[in-house]
């Protein structure tokens, strides 16, 4: 696994033209191999502007590869402290293309999810642009309420949406780590994307699903209402999994907006009721 960035208790940003505007961040990294995996195939960015974790797929060494391949690409492509869809794009492109190169051509399916929050501007105001291919997810906490950004792309979401099966039953599901889209398997990768202002007291929560899967919706909201640090409520969350069962590979990254004084309110994109988030490509 590979871990870009670490924890900032207080990251101020400026903003090109605007030295009335206060903006500052706090963000905290964690993760964990599991109780069952021998292996972590999970790896995140942790570093302003972006936040990402990628969760590799295709056994021992192919998934590290894969995910590794994705933080290392996305960083590389930043420049300042904001980025964009292009930015990103190109470095899920670069991924894939360090996917194969790496691999042995005989090794098949091998690839990684990724989703994550990059801090953007739109129309001269910072905002939050989410990005998600895959299962990996990211929620946003404020107003003691916690909501999912990301859709996953997996069989059981569709079935979900398909009014086939509850939302309650995805989990049991026997397709239920079965995902619709992947960064990797030599295909373009197509993320979705949604924006989310920048705002005081917003907290958001980006985690591999060895997270979901075993600490459920009330659970992460408690942890994010707890007041605890970004690091700490980071490292309580995967402690929660492993208590759970730690059953997979477990990576958790929360960022807090300490300070967003006289930054103008952005429309968000989120929660989802629309038939489809907005798709890049």
């Amino acid at each position: 696994m590979t871990e870009i960035g670490q924890s900032v208790a207080e990251y101020p940003v400026a903003i090109p033209e605007r030295p009335d505007v206060v903006l500052v961040l706090a963000w905290g990294a964690a993760t964990d191999t599991g109780n069952r995996r021998s292996h972590n195939e999970d790896s995140f960015l942790a570093r302003s502007p972006i936040f990402a974790v990628a969760d590799g797929m295709g056994g021992h060494s192919a998934g590290d590869v894969a995910s590794a391949a994705v933080v290392d690409r996305l960083s590389q492509g930043v420049i300042g402290d904001f980025t964009d869809v292009d930015t990103i794009e190109r470095g899920l492109r670069e991924a894939t293309d360090d996917i194969a190169l790496a691999l042995d051509e005989k090794e098949l399916g091998v690839g990684t999810t990724v989703t994550g929050a990059a801090l953007s501007l739109l129309d001269g105001e910072p905002s939050w642009t989410v990005f998600n291919v895959g299962d990996s997810r990211v929620y946003l906490f404020e107003h003691n309420e916690l909501v999912q950004v990301t859709i996953d792309h997996s069989v059981v979401q569709e079935l979900v949406d398909a009014g086939v099966i509850r939302p309650e039953d995805a989990e049991s599901h026997p397709d239920s780590n079965v995902i619709t889209r992947a960064v990797g398997f030599n295909m373009d990768a197509i993320p979705d994307y949604w924006v989310v202002p920048v705002r005081r007291g917003l907290r958001l929560l980006i985690c591999s699903d060895g997270l979901t899967k075993e600490v459920d919706r009330e659970g992460l909201r408690l942890h994010l209402a707890a007041a605890r640090s970004a690091q700490e409520t980071a490292l309580d969350l995967v402690g929660a999994a492993l208590e759970a069962g730690g059953r997979d590979n477990i990576t958790a990254i929360v960022v807090d907006v300490v300070d967003s004084t006289g930054i103008g309110e952005t429309d968000n994109t989120i929660p989802r009721t629309g038939p489809t988030p907005t798709t890049g490509g």
